[in-house]
């Protein structure tokens, strides 16, 4: 087994690259297409990452908490999902949003083509317009490393 690197002493931008090589080759490719997309629609938005022992989460947010991202995703062994907040109260006819959480609900992301569907499209739009606190309107937002895992076990395998 070879050691890791030690993520803390890393540059953000190389924790996260550590991070997301700990998946698969298929959900690597995923999850770095589906960040370029979530970065390019909302590129004023913080990237806030919260890297856990079996997966990493990287949500957007007009501020450094978490709890303010007007979306996110989960990359895991299983996949990559993407997570919307205030997802109880959005409006969803097509009956896309999975999930029994109190604050969050989510759809399973296949590919970053899915981002450009007009019912997901419509999903983020409704969540933005239910956010407390405003994207800005200027500027880039940063790559903030929220929590590194501090124990490392074996990612999980997809099941078949």
């Amino acid at each position: 087994m070879t050691a890791l690197p030690d993520s803390k002493k890393l540059t953000p931008v190389a924790q996260l690259k550590v991070f997301i090589d700990r998946l698969d080759a298929k959900n690597q490719k995923l999850c770095r297409s589906v960040r370029t997309a979530l970065r390019k629609r909302f590129p004023t938005a913080n990237e806030l990452v919260y890297d856990y022992a079996s997966f990493v989460v990287i949500g957007y947010s007009p501020t450094e908490n978490g709890i303010e991202s007007v979306v996110s995703f989960a990359a895991r062994a299983t996949g990559v999902s993407l997570y919307f907040n205030n997802g109880p109260r959005l409006p969803d006819p097509k009956k896309l949003l999975q999930g029994s959480g109190k604050q969050t609900r989510f759809i399973p992301i296949e590919s970053a083509e899915r981002l450009a569907h007009p019912d997901v499209k419509a999903l983020i739009a409704a969540t933005i317009n239910m956010s407390t606190i405003p994207l800005p309107t200027t500027g880039k937002g940063q790559l903030i490393i929220k929590t590194i895992a501090a124990e490392r076990r074996p990612r999980a395998k997809p099941k078949k």
